[in-house]
């Protein structure tokens, strides 16, 4: 888990849900293709949305191009807002 943003709006969190840990073996068992994904918590309302499959690659072209252009805050925060509009699920623990 890299914690990739926090603000006092948002936190963005890249979860690499079944990668192998750091010096550890590839796995075997269980599911061959890895499920990254990105979690978004919108502070202000206390909702997450959890972004996997085609939603978490589209974010990740929006990341790669934030690297290239250096987005202001603001341009962030905004985007950010767009895909919190998504979250359904209240932030239990953090």
């Amino acid at each position: 888990m890299h914690m990739l943003y926090d603000s006092d709006t948002f936190a963005v969190v890249h979860i690499l849900a079944n990668a192998p840990q750091e010096g550890e073996p590839a796995r075997t068992d269980g599911p061959q293709i890895p499920r990254h994904g990105f979690e978004i918590v919108d502070k202000r309302s206390g909702k997450e949305v959890y972004l996997d499959g085609s939603w978490a690659e589209l974010f990740q072209i929006q990341i790669s191009a934030w690297q290239r252009n250096m987005p202001s805050q603001e341009e962030v925060e905004n985007t950010l807002d767009g895909y919190a509009s998504l979250a359904q699920m209240p932030v239990v623990m953090h």
